[in-house]
């Protein structure tokens, strides 16, 4: 009899146990979290000793309004003739409100001469396997966070965040600090006055005749 009762003990722990797929899930971090990705547009112009020649910046500039070029995206030049176009791109960057980045990322496709390459470098982030409803919320013996768990909030993060990079690097502080702003919302709630100066409103809940 003993070791019948010792043998069903044994089996009753061995149920219990769980695997390291279960890991991820036994804590309030959401599994399935914002992934940046970054995709890199190339565009060639001719270029001369003169610069970028008009009919190629229209041509340029109608690229990037294509693409919808704007806050976040970097702009690089690349190939020869990049020393000769910088002054007529970084105009037309400057139209979207963006500076030249330093260096150029790796593109395919060799660059020839007379032309520089323009390198409109994007990051756009996502969460991955969301929404997920795969997962019934009972039973749920290891006590787990459901596969859905965190998918709203890190999905919205992931729409609205300007610039996806910072969910990567984050932002660096300016080191300049300014008392106004920091105590503004604070002087706002004490130039309120208090609402029970004027007295309690003559509420109804009867109907005016008009």
């Amino acid at each position: 009899m003993k070791k019948i009762a010792l043998f069903l003990v044994a089996s009753t722990l061995a149920g219990c146990t769980y695997g390291p797929e279960d890991d991820a899930r036994r804590g309030l971090a959401a599994v399935k979290v914002p992934v940046v990705e970054r995709t890199n547009y190339a565009y060639d112009v001719p270029v001369s000793a003169a610069g970028v020649t008009p009919a190629g910046e229209a041509a340029l500039d109608a690229w990037m309004s294509s693409l919808g070029v704007g806050y976040g995206d970097r702009v690089y030049l690349d190939g020869m003739g990049a020393s000769y176009a910088r002054d007529d791109v970084a105009r037309i960057a400057g139209r979207y409100g963006l500076l030249l980045a330093q260096g150029a990322p790796v593109t395919q496709g060799s660059i020839e001469p007379g032309t520089a390459r323009i390198v409109v470098s994007r990051a756009r982030a996502t969460v991955p396997g969301c929404p997920d409803w795969d997962d019934t919320s009972n039973p749920n013996p290891g006590n787990g966070t459901m596969a859905n768990y965190g998918c709203a909030v890190n999905a919205n993060r992931a729409a609205m965040v300007a610039n996806p990079e910072d969910l990567v690097f984050g932002r660096a502080g300016t080191g300049v600090i300014d008392p106004r702003t920091t105590i503004r919302a604070l002087d706002s709630y004490r130039a309120q006055r208090p609402t029970g100066e004027t007295g309690l409103q003559d509420i109804t809940t009867k109907k005016e005749d008009k």
